[in-house]
Order: C-alpha cells, then structure tokens, then sequence
C-alpha cells in the first residue's frame, strides 16, 4: 500500500472532521481535524432548551440570505485560506451585508473556545495547546486579497495555553503589517483571563483599536458568561489598555434583551467611562440554538437611539446602537460619528 504523504493525511483528516460537524446535531460532541473534541455551538441540552424567547422576532430584525458576487469572494477567500470568521462561528445575521461589501471578521486560533458562554454558538473544548503556525501567513495573505484597509481580528478563549495565546495573536498582527502597512487592524480580543502582560503583547503589535467585550450587566455576567470570565475583569483590562498605550482607541460591545434594566444600562455605561472607554456597541442578544439563553425582550430601534443618546452624553467618542448591532459591525466607519451610517 503506497504512502500517505503529510498533505494528503492531512486533507482526509479535515474531510472526516467537516463530516463529523455535519452529522453533529447541535450541543453534540465531533471531532475537528485538529483531534479536539469539541461540542458543536458551545452548549449541550440544558434547562433552557425547553424555554420559549418572549416573543416573536419583529420585523426589524429579518435579514435577507446570503447572496451575491462579492459574498461569493470573500467566502472563496476564507475556505482556500482555511480560515475561521466570527461571521460564519457566531451565526452573525449580518454576514450578508458584511461579506456583500467585501469585510470580514477573522477568528484566530481556530473553531474550539475553551470557554462556553450561554449566548455564543462558537463550539467549545480543550485544543490542548494546538496552534497553526500557518496561520499568520494565511491570514495576512487573505487580507491582502481582499484588499482591505481595516480589518478586525478576533479569537476563541485559548486558556490551554499560557499567555491565551497573545503571542500568536501579535504574529498574526504583524504578518498583516508586513503584508499590507497601510491597513489599519483592530483586536478584539478574549479576556486572557486578567493577564496584562498578554494585553500589552497583543498592543505592541501595533492595533487603531483595542477591544474586550463587556457582554452584559454584571447582576447578569454569570449567567450569561464562561465562569472563568468577569464583568470587572473586563474593565480592568480595558482600563489597563488605555493606560499603557492611551494613543490606541478602547471599544466593548453589550448585548441588550437579556433581561436587564434602564438602570442597569446607565450604571454600565458609566462604569465603562471610567475605565476610559472609547468607543461602545449596543445591540440586540439573539438566540443562536434552543440551547442557549431565551431572550427576554426585544428592544425597539426607537429604544437603541435613546441609550445612544444616553451614552453619548457621557462622553463616549462614539456609540454604536441598534437591533442588530455587533461589535464588529461597520467598525472601519465608528468614527464617522453617525451611528455607523445606521
């Protein structure tokens, strides 16, 4: 019997590993071609699954399918390469506007998330310290195809491994620099479990933007976040952020209709303003499985520009607001201060 060369194991391997998600149902267990096991969306049947949302979805939040020439590009850009985006992990609805306008989100260190928060449909499990050493290359190639002048990177949690993977983060940085020097990059970054010496890695690597995102009010966090995360953990690494390199501009993101209060919204903006926070997106939490958290309410859009408003006023550079809203949404125009264009 002739024998396997590497890539060709390594192609088998990643045809089993897309059929083992596809047979997965979601909250079950696949392999990715990687060997980490992992559970597809993040949370297995639970309690929740059999809790209905508290209405139907309004009519501001359909969006259309997924179409188009330029999608086409950017999906051809992001399978050749092997990356992961936020877009496709995450269930944004947004992927069709952003992906139609040739943008895209990467997700470093790939598909698994040790962490397994009760609102994120990335798959969660322990890679066991896996890394592709490939990936910087593959990443700045890709952003250079797509010709891009701002680009958003973000991650998995990795905290199988000892700086939660900052360094790799900062080699991804610096390949873009080296490949394209005039596109600008922002991080949005996991929390690295408070280490701020991994923070200041990933801010050497030369970033516009800086972002942790905050997710919830913190009478919520716990039930909202990984345990291992913390709502004062996330403003600390925000205040330690603008502290180290003020020059760098500080975003977090809140998801709203998790059962929070007008109260609780005005106490975390004004908690974000003292961790000297640039830059805020408020949207709205949208159920990505039966699996996850229910949601509570549906906030009206007339609703988003009161607390933008509201944000405004307390000295935010800008405020992004509205139904469907994520952190990473129209980021290269946050500082047109128009909402975005919304």
């Amino acid at each position: 019997m002739p024998r396997k060369e590497p890539e060709t194991i390594r192609t088998n391997a990643t045809a089993v590993a897309l059929a083992s998600a596809v047979r997965s149902p979601s909250g079950g267990k696949y392999v990715t071609a990687e060997g980490t096991h992992a559970i597809k969306d993040g949370i297995r049947p639970n309690a929740d699954s059999e809790v209905p949302n508290a209405d139907r979805k309004p009519a501001w939040l359909r969006v259309r399918m997924p179409s188009g020439v330029q999608f086409e590009e950017v999906r051809e850009v992001v399978n050749s390469h092997k990356l992961h985006t936020v877009c496709a992990e995450s269930k944004c609805p947004n992927i069709a506007e952003c992906w139609g306008r040739g943008t895209a989100t990467l997700m470093l260190m790939g598909e698994v998330c040790t962490r397994a928060c009760k609102f994120c449909a990335v798959s969660t499990g322990n890679p066991h310290g896996w890394l592709d050493p490939l990936e910087p290359t593959r990443v700045a190639d890709a952003v250079a195809l797509m010709k891009l002048r701002y680009v958003v990177l973000t991650s998995v949690d990795r905290d199988d491994l000892a700086d939660g993977g900052a360094a790799h983060y900062a080699s991804c940085i610096r390949a873009i620099h080296a490949r394209m020097p005039d596109t600008a990059v922002e991080a949005l970054t996991p929390d690295f479990a408070g280490n701020h010496d991994s923070v200041a890695a990933v801010l050497d690597a030369g970033l516009v933007t800086y972002a942790q995102n905050l997710e919830t009010m913190e009478r919520l966090t716990h039930q909202v976040r990984d345990v291992r995360a913390g709502y004062r953990q996330t403003l600390e690494v925000l205040a330690f952020a603008k502290r180290y390199a003020p020059a760098t501009l500080t975003k977090t993101s809140v998801m709203l209709g998790l059962g929070e209060t007008d109260a609780e919204i005005d106490r975390t903006l004004d908690d974000l303003r003292e961790a000297q926070v640039d830059i805020v997106t408020l949207g709205q939490y949208l159920r990505p499985t039966l699996h996850h958290l229910p949601v509570q309410r549906y906030v009206t859009p007339e609703a988003f520009r009161g607390y933008r408003t509201l944000a405004l006023s307390k000295g935010f550079i800008e405020v992004v607001a509205g139904p469907l809203v994520r952190s990473s949404y129209r980021a290269e125009r946050v500082l047109d201060l128009n909402n975005a264009g919304l």
